[in-house]
């Protein structure tokens, strides 16, 4: 069994007197192009590790189990448990695991850092979350390859002056662009927007500022994103406005201009200059 139809679906959940959960965002893949382009962006091949997130009903899965080596999928749903036994019985190479994504720790599958792809269509609300999870993690993915939700997807790749703090948090640890967009109506039930196809790929060597100090600065920047960048500072950080001046002024930045129009350079090189 491979790409599934609304019918089919329908049926298995019936099958399991369930009905597909709003809770999880579970949006079922319909369309064959949509799953190829997924696959394909990618890059697979037969010594490929995938982690995949909320597999579902196993749709892309299948196609996965397909080209490499062995899939990893995390499902929290029991009932999908239940289905993906059904649609996955005819590939061994595949281990489901009933989890929490985000409690998900990848080194109990021995999971080298950057040994392994992370292939997914993410449900909407778990996005940011499952993204800084992964990039933070000790043994984080050579590569992420998800489906999520086109606005998203577009935050994420912004560029000055339409940063926000996903942006930056995302291009902090790694590189990220749109591959494709992905009509709704390539979904059952189709959910209420389009999606877009994003590859990240995080970056082989840290960058050369603490972490934490790092975001501290970045969500004081943010505390209200429409505001002045000197304000929110003074404010946050509880330094008085004429050193935060001198601050911004060091590192060529404008006291006036706000938090969505610097880089995440210019947030590095803030966070190594100090107040």
């Amino acid at each position: 069994m491979d790409l599934l139809s609304p019918k089919t679906i329908k049926e298995l959940l019936a099958k399991h007197d369930a009905k597909p959960s709003k809770l999880m965002g579970q949006n079922f893949l319909i369309d064959a192009h949509a799953l190829n382009k997924i696959v394909d962006s990618a890059q697979l091949d037969q010594q490929d590790t995938i982690l995949e997130v909320g597999p579902g009903m196993g749709i892309l899965t299948q196609a996965l189990a397909k080209t490499v080596k062995k899939v990893i999928a995390i499902e929290k749903d029991r009932v999908m448990i239940k289905i993906l036994k059904e649609t996955l019985q005819t590939h061994n190479n595949v281990e489901v695991i009933q989890d929490n994504a985000l409690k998900f720790n990848p080194a109990t599958c021995h999971l080298k850092p950057r040994g392994y792809k992370m292939v997914a269509n993410i449900p909407y609300y778990l996005t940011s979350p499952i993204i800084r999870k992964f990039l933070e993690e000790q043994t984080p993915p050579k590569e992420m390859v998800l489906m999520v939700q086109k606005e998203v997807a577009q935050r994420i790749c912004a560029r000055p002056p339409n940063m926000s703090i996903l942006a930056v948090s995302v291009q902090f640890y790694a590189t990220a662009k749109i591959i494709s967009y992905i009509s709704k109506n390539c979904f059952w039930p189709a959910p209420k927007v389009d999606s877009a196809i994003i590859k990240i790929t995080p970056f082989e060597t840290k960058k050369e500022v603490d972490a934490k100090a790092f975001f501290t600065v970045v969500k004081a920047g943010f505390l209200q994103p429409r505001k002045q960048l000197a304000n929110n500072l003074s404010k946050a950080l509880k330094i008085n406005r004429e050193r935060v001046n001198a601050w911004l002024l060091g590192n060529n930045i404008r006291s006036e201009q706000r938090a969505e129009t610097l880089s995440v350079d210019e947030w590095i090189a803030l966070t190594l200059s100090g107040p």
